[in-house]
């Protein structure tokens, strides 16, 4: 299983006139965690898409659980608990600053070739990078 921790500031804005963040911005949040997630396999977004892969949504779901404020500092915690094939599922938990855990969500990606807009197995170096987090 492969869990990632990043922190994210609350700005003020991704808040509503009540200093609440909005609830469109969590999907953001989820980015920003896997995107950190997959830098410290050792990759980069870019380096994914200028191999000819791209990594468009699927499916989102989320559950909003407690509010989260201007100026609050969130954990983002992304689980990644089975090995892409085609289809990449990201779990995502938010906890706020006293470790309640205030928001979940999945995001589910496709791995997609760029050139025949067709959807693609993982490439071989994700892969390897992801394996070195799961036992068998």
């Amino acid at each position: 299983m492969l869990i990632s921790e990043t922190q994210v500031r609350v700005y003020y804005e991704d808040t509503d006139k009540m200093g609440v963040v909005y609830y469109g911005v969590y999907p953001r949040y989820y980015e920003i965690g896997r995107t950190e997630m997959i830098r410290e396999l050792g990759i980069t977004y870019k380096e994914i898409e200028d191999s000819g892969i791209l990594l468009p949504a699927h499916s989102l779901k989320i559950s909003y659980l407690k509010s989260a404020f201007y100026d609050d500092l969130l954990t983002v915690r992304t689980i990644v608990d089975t090995l892409p094939v085609v289809k990449f599922p990201i779990k995502t938990e938010i906890y706020n600053q006293q470790g309640e855990l205030i928001n979940t969500g999945e995001v589910v990606l496709a791995f997609f070739d760029s050139k025949t807009n067709k959807p693609c197995r993982i490439p071989a170096r994700f892969l390897e990078a992801m394996k070195r987090h799961f036992t068998f």
